[in-house]
């Protein structure tokens, strides 16, 4: 039986169509890791969960939880109505460009066959602007209205990060084309503004009762510290999908890149992630011997180099982080004497670090050279950076407090603080049988029956 003999045109039809699957493959990987990572990226908000939850006293443990589930569903939906057009429509500074394509009622901004992307960068992004969130949430606990802390995390989680994100990552954002900017793991656009943005609220929203006797600050521990390190290991795991989100998959052969289109891989991730995490561990249990700090060290290591991962060698990576975490808790001892109750040391371990991570980049790779035009990494351009991430967080983060002070909205009532905000605001109590037995009469409210019952009787019965 003869065989027909190909063709020029039927072996050029043949490579195309392999070559059209290839390139649906590699768009189909592309999706799959982005995916991938949003999932371990919600790890870091369960981990938020339980590390405020733990951190607080038990009157107002479910308080803190519920803030952390509540800055996820209250970002989700305004970053997809408005933040992911900040990020396109920004880069250039305040004056907005056309960005029609980001907007909500756009083809791209739902169901679309043929946009493989949108939607997976999307979600990766507005799991950025919720991890700003839950770091304002920790230092803020057992005193700020819920109602407030939620008006307080949709402007930092929907608008105030991205707009750095805008001037920042974006491929024309003018920190990069301007200044060079380099900060591949979100020291500065994350880290640093959500620190600073949570100074500007401390301020406005003073200590906790009892927190300060006579001037002299006084410990208010826990009321689960181990529930808090799991929460902090938890954190650490989610990490990774967020750094995951940090690096560019590319199909074709290109290859991995950073954000900024320099050439990089997960390997420099991994090995300068780990890195950090150990030094920072190290660096915190060092300065004070103390738990709580030093698996809060995981962080500080983490961020005190992720805006260089793609960069630094290994024992650079862990000298830097043993260094902060030495640094970071001094400076939270310097808030703490300046009268700033930072109930977790957010300010210290994101904003102060991400501010001085951002620097560093410019100490250790200053002469790297950028791609598509942009100046090298310099100095003087990322310390000028650092600083405007900082006063970006800020500025808002004090002027939007300072008006929820002035409207009594800020803080709850003194006689709240006294019996714990579980039990005004959330009308529940974590442990509620603890010291009870099990057949007495529960004092927490039955939200479905709406009607008393006796204590023997089902609930509603």
């Amino acid at each position: 039986m003869a065989t027909e003999t190909p063709t020029l045109e039927s072996l050029q039809a043949a490579l195309q169509t392999q070559q059209a699957t290839f390139e649906m493959h590699q768009a189909m990987n592309v999706e799959v890791f982005y995916w991938w990572c949003t999932a371990i990226m919600m790890m870091i908000h369960a981990g938020f969960l339980a590390y405020e939850m733990g951190a607080s006293r038990s009157k107002n443990a479910l308080a803190a939880g519920i803030k952390n589930i509540l800055a996820l569903a209250v970002i989700i939906p305004t970053f997809y109505l408005f933040g992911w057009w900040i990020y396109n429509a920004f880069p250039n500074g305040f004056v907005p460009i056309d960005a029609a394509a980001a907007l909500p009622w756009s083809q791209s901004m739902g169901p679309d066959a043929q946009d493989m992307g949108t939607g997976i960068f999307w979600a990766a992004f507005a799991l950025f602007g919720a991890t700003t969130g839950s770091i304002l949430s920790g230092a803020v606990i057992e005193r700020i209205r819920v109602s407030a802390f939620l008006i307080l995390t949709v402007f930092l989680g929907s608008a105030i990060w991205i707009l750095a994100g805008a001037w920042g990552w974006h491929p024309d954002g003018w920190l990069l084309t301007d200044l060079g900017y380099h900060d591949v793991g979100a020291s500065g656009v994350v880290h640093a503004v959500a620190g600073f943005f949570t100074l500007g609220v401390l301020i406005n929203l003073g200590a906790r009762k009892g927190k300060f006797i006579n001037g002299v600050a006084q410990t208010i521990a826990p009321h689960s510290l181990p529930m808090t390190l799991i929460g902090l290991m938890m954190i650490i795991f989610g990490f990774f999908g967020f750094l995951g989100g940090c690096i560019i998959f590319n199909g074709g052969e290109t290859g991995w890149t950073t954000i900024y289109n320099t050439p990089t891989n997960l390997s420099a991730f991994a090995f300068n992630t780990l890195m950090g995490f150990a030094g920072g561990v190290i660096g915190c249990y060092i300065a004070t011997r103390d738990p709580f700090w030093t698996m809060s060290g995981g962080l500080v290591g983490i961020i005190s180099v992720a805006a260089g991962l793609d960069l630094y060698s290994p024992s650079l990576a862990f000298i830097i982080a043993v260094v902060m975490g030495v640094a970071a808790v001094q400076f939270a001892k310097f808030l703490e004497k300046m009268g700033i109750d930072d109930a977790v040391g957010a300010v210290a371990v994101h904003g102060f670090t991400g501010v001085v991570a951002v620097a560093l980049v410019g100490v250790f790779a200053g002469g790297t050279p950028n791609v598509n035009g942009a100046p090298d990494i310099t100095f003087v351009g990322q310390a000028t950076a650092a600083v405007i991430m900082g006063l970006l967080g800020f500025i808002p983060g004090y002027g939007i407090s300072f008006a929820l002070k002035k409207l009594n909205m800020l803080r709850v009532p003194e006689a709240c603080e006294d019996i714990g905000i579980d039990e005004v605001e959330i009308l529940a109590k974590p442990y509620p049988e603890a010291n009870v037995p099990a057949t007495a009469d529960s004092d927490v409210p039955n939200k479905l029956a709406g009607q008393p019952h006796d204590g023997l009787s089902p609930q509603g019965a």
